[in-house]
């Protein structure tokens, strides 16, 4: 299952990262390993919102149930994320990142994470 992480660099910039959240098969499809997760937070945004270069608040799942978000890095990148889509919001230092809802109204669930959560078992893909 495709994770598009954003995380910060040793100078400050945002930058995008696919990951693979391994699945294993289970009695009903396949599923993957528990991850902890603090609560979750409830959040409609209008269409045209947007929030200039921020950090995230803390290290989250948020995936996307309805409308279309672009989360824009430091290095100019753009990625539109739509209902489905699933960001590892991991830019909690330095410049952060440009969020702006394009369609919408724009639903979505924030996970919380423990800071000290591993996503090293979520290789990193190639965007070809």
């Amino acid at each position: 299952m495709k994770v598009t992480r954003v995380s910060s660099d040793e100078e400050g910039g945002s930058h995008f990262e696919d990951l693979d959240v391994p699945l294993e098969p289970s009695g009903y499809g396949s599923l993957s390993q528990l991850v902890p997760a603090a609560g979750v937070y409830f959040r409609e945004t209008p269409v045209g919102g947007a929030l200039d270069f921020h950090n995230a608040p803390r290290r989250q799942f948020i995936v996307n149930l309805s409308g279309c978000v672009e989360i824009e890095t430091t290095d100019g990148e753009k990625r539109q994320l739509r209902a489905g889509d699933i960001m590892l919001a991991d830019d909690v230092t330095g410049r952060g990142h440009i969020t702006r809802d394009i369609e919408g109204p724009r639903r979505s669930l924030f996970l919380p994470l423990p800071e000290d959560f591993d996503i090293r078992p979520w290789q990193a893909r190639d965007r070809g």
